[in-house]
């Protein structure tokens, strides 16, 4: 995930509805059914975009190469074959959905949600901003840290065939194609319930995919190489201020304590990305936003949730020496371990990961 594509929620919408009729919270599950129905409604194929001379020339110019993408996922990553992302939607609004982070102000427990066919979420998505708004108002009172995401792109699982959105557009065509790759690696594996599997697997499968492809199309990958180690070095920063504050809150300290060392530790966050952009990265802009906003535990969530295991799923690929097959067959067993073992194989494929390079 980066910081532009860290949380990309799989959406419960219509399916849901007759089972979930006598539930509480019934207006919440309509309001994703209705926003599913806008989105499905605005789909139009790619194919005719590209076709049609009085469509915006750059548009066509960049879903031309979505279907060249599209059709190298399905032969050559061996994703699955279907009509998602041959698809566009122009929603004329900047994000798809609006997620919810919560987590206690004390601890980096995400407050979680549970749905019956994708199990328990580490957020709760919304397709109306105020009705996001409202939910982290509501988190803010009962005393939790929160944070509302921007979300340009999520995947239905295939239970739809999701489209091509214009919230993706503004990316660069190396960041829209290892989206798509990523959104179709949660079509080929998904776990229910872990969220860490789930999402250390679809960017493992997204960033394996892009460079595959780039290879393979003569594509010079200089700029997005940049791209991720400059990703790396700031996901490096925000995954070390959380295992310090996991060890803070961990401790047996009293709670004033913990909350000064908290602010002491966000201050050093700040501290450590100021340095790094005043020195090595010589005044490169690019996560300036991130840290514009307040800093708190569940702004530190979903860089630990989507990255923690893709260096283990780069070490099970090379096991399987660089067979797509091959290495989802061995996603799949893996996933079917229970979790405490499945934890354990994960932490032995990132240590393996640590001493073999890139594959």
């Amino acid at each position: 995930m980066s910081a532009r594509r860290a949380w990309r929620p799989p959406l419960l919408a219509l399916l849901l509805l007759p089972a979930l009729a006598g539930c509480g919270n019934l207006a919440y599950y309509a309001h994703l059914a209705q926003g599913q129905y806008a989105m499905m409604s605005a789909r139009v194929p790619i194919a005719d975009i590209v076709d049609d001379p009085q469509r915006d020339p750059v548009l066509r110019d960049r879903l031309r190469k979505v279907l060249d993408a599209r059709a190298f996922a399905a032969q050559q990553l061996h994703l699955p074959d279907n009509r998602s992302y041959t698809l566009y939607a122009d929603l004329q609004r900047p994000y798809v959905v609006w997620n919810v982070f919560a987590a206690p102000a004390l601890s980096l427990k995400p407050v979680e949600h549970c749905f019956l066919m994708v199990g328990c979420l580490a957020y709760r998505g919304y397709f109306n901003p105020a009705e996001a708004q409202r939910e982290a108002q509501r988190l803010r009172d009962a005393g939790d840290d929160v944070f509302v995401a921007g979300i340009p792109a999520y995947s239905t699982l295939g239970w739809f065939d999701d489209p091509v959105l214009n919230t993706m557009m503004h990316w660069s065509d190396e960041m829209l194609i290892s989206t798509i790759f990523h959104e179709l690696g949660h079509q080929q594996l998904y776990l229910k319930g872990d969220t860490v599997f789930n999402e250390s697997f679809a960017n493992f499968v997204g960033q394996e995919g892009l460079r595959q492809y780039l290879a393979a199309r003569g594509g010079d990958d200089t700029a997005d190489a940049l791209r991720r180690a400059r990703e790396h070095r700031f996901i490096g920063l925000l995954l070390a201020a959380r295992k310090r504050l996991q060890a803070l809150y961990d401790s047996d300290a009293p709670d004033s304590a913990k909350q000064a060392g908290k602010d002491a530790e966000f201050t050093r966050l700040r501290a450590e990305y100021q340095a790094l952009r005043d020195g090595e990265w010589r005044d490169f802009p690019g996560y300036d936003r991130f840290f514009a906003g307040e800093l708190n535990n569940a702004r530190l969530l979903p860089f630990g949730l989507y990255d923690e295991f893709v260096p283990a799923f780069a070490a099970l690929f090379r096991q399987q020496h660089g067979d797509w097959p091959a290495f989802y067959a061995a996603a799949k067993a893996l996933s079917e371990q229970p979790d405490e073992a499945r934890q354990r194989q994960l932490e032995t494929l990132n240590a393996e990961a640590d001493a073999a390079p890139s594959p």
